[in-house]
């Protein structure tokens, strides 16, 4: 009866300390369980964060969205090439008009108003600057810009002379010649025009019209001489050579602006531009002065 007693409690003891044990161990790896989910977890949460604010940036600096907007403040430098026709077959007019005064010739045959010198075309390189502003619904894009533009060097000139024979209403026969001599240079302009404008994507063509005032420089000379045949008795005589002439610098001269060009944006805030401009002046000093210029641009927008 006691070697069983002694047996049982042994085996009774055994059995205590194995549960004990096998207790032990599945709380040790009940912990270590529990502090790797706590571990891991914010690491996984941090990475899921990091990764959608990655994916949000890139998305937010590289969408079409933001290639597609027009509307702000823009700005900007241009290089263009300008040509100039220039109309001088008037410029005389006044002197000859001056010239003749009250003479019987000038109010029946009207020479001042004869055409002495012809159309001249010149080219020149033509760089510049703008400021603009638009505003945007959905694709259509309306805004206004001002611009300033200079030429390296835009100067036309003229000379040519005409001759005609007429004969007044007292019997004298004049034979007239008109010598004349001009020149007209632009020195600079600016613009003011109002442009609208259809997004599609990151292209943006428009077309504008609007006013522009220029700066130019003229001169014009003028020289009659009439070679007179009156009933005879009286023998011929030459009238003339009288001449007359006229300068200005920096004379200001309004005008008109048409147009088309395309906005490419190339970077969120950064566009291409290419455009055509047609510019009309006012006559100044009776010549009569028009520019086309194709010219390409750099501007920033914000």
């Amino acid at each position: 009866m006691i070697c069983v007693t002694r047996d049982n409690g042994a085996a009774a003891r055994r059995r205590r300390c194995v549960a004990g044990l096998c207790r032990r161990r599945w709380r040790l790896r009940a912990g270590i369980a529990m502090l790797a989910v706590t571990l891991l977890a914010p690491a996984a949460g941090a990475a899921d964060l990091d990764d959608s604010i990655l994916r949000g940036s890139y998305s937010d600096m590289f969408s079409a969205s933001r290639y597609s907007r027009w509307d702000g403040v823009n700005f900007g430098i241009q290089l263009g090439l300008t040509s100039m026709d220039t109309d001088f077959g008037n410029s005389t007019s006044q002197l000859v008009a001056y010239i003749l005064r009250n003479s019987t010739l000038e109010s029946e045959a009207s020479p001042s108003s004869w055409t002495a010198l012809p159309h001249n075309i010149t080219n020149s390189r033509n760089y510049g600057a703008f400021l603009g502003y638009s505003t945007q619904w959905e694709q259509l894009v309306l805004g206004i810009d001002a611009a300033y533009n200079r030429p390296s060097s835009m100067q036309a000139s003229a000379s040519d002379s005409i001759s005609r024979r007429v004969t007044t209403s007292d019997g004298v026969t004049h034979d007239v010649t008109i010598t004349a001599q001009s020149t007209m240079k632009l020195v600079d302009y600016a613009t003011l025009r109002m442009r609208a404008g259809y997004a599609v994507g990151q292209f943006l063509p428009y077309a504008f019209v609007g006013g522009a005032v220029g700066r130019f420089n003229y001169t014009s000379s003028a020289t009659v001489t009439s070679d007179e045949t009156p009933p005879a008795p009286t023998p011929p005589f030459t009238f003339g050579p009288i001449t007359q002439s006229n300068n200005k610098d920096n004379a200001v001269v309004g005008g008109f602006t048409v147009g088309l060009g395309m906005d490419v944006a190339v970077l969120p805030n950064v566009f291409l531009r290419g455009e055509w401009e047609f510019v009309g002046f006012a006559p100044a000093n009776g010549i009569r002065s028009a520019i086309n210029t194709g010219r390409v641009a750099l501007g920033v927008k914000f």
